[in-house]
């Protein structure tokens, strides 16, 4: 019998792109996530293990995340690196007409670390089709962020409520939500 080897876990970076410092989307409720995206980051590129970057190209002209915009790059601080994977969406969701879950399938992967902004936005649109197709997902709370958000009545909550309130709806029935520290412990 041939045993397999485990892969390891990609590390996947969702949509942090110079767009997510536009005023539009001000009010971030942990304005932190980026340095924890970089210790991640570099935790991953230190035992060169795998990192898909996922690019927002949005149609809409008004979005700040155009494709043919000036903020559509991804952050020079997390730039990715030659062998990194950087695949485009056009739609909130990372799975939907892209080629993430082939990457996924290509690394062997069962389950992905997924970072990025904003959580109740793509991040979270991405994890429940991502646990849908069957993976194990592992969202790492100070790796991303809210805004504030209005309902259709008016209504107004706090990017804080927002976060909550959408990580408290993902952690155990979608994702294991936990801090980058408890991550990097977890894969060593």
């Amino acid at each position: 019998m041939v045993e397999k080897t485990k892969q390891p876990t990609p590390l996947v970076i969702l949509d942090v792109q110079e767009a997510i410092d536009q005023p539009v989307w001000d009010g971030k409720n942990n304005p932190d996530y980026l340095n924890s995206i970089l210790r991640l980051q570099s935790h991953w590129r230190d035992r060169k293990w795998p990192i898909i970057y996922i690019k927002h190209d949005e149609a809409n002209p008004a979005s700040t995340y155009h494709n043919f915009g000036p903020w559509n790059g991804i952050k020079t601080e997390i730039a990715p690196a030659a062998d990194d994977i950087v695949i485009s969406k056009t739609q909130n969701c990372a799975f939907i007409g892209t080629g993430f879950d082939r990457a996924l399938k290509d690394f062997k992967a069962d389950g992905f670390v997924l970072v990025g902004v904003v959580i109740h936005n793509s991040m979270d649109a991405t994890v429940r089709a991502g646990k849908a197709l069957g993976y194990k997902i592992c969202l790492p709370m100070d790796a991303t962020t809210a805004v504030p958000v209005t309902g259709i009545s008016g209504r107004a909550w706090a990017a804080a409520d927002a976060f909550d309130l959408t990580l408290g709806i993902l952690d155990g029935e979608y994702a294991q939500v936990m801090t980058s520290d408890a991550v990097m412990a977890r894969f060593t």
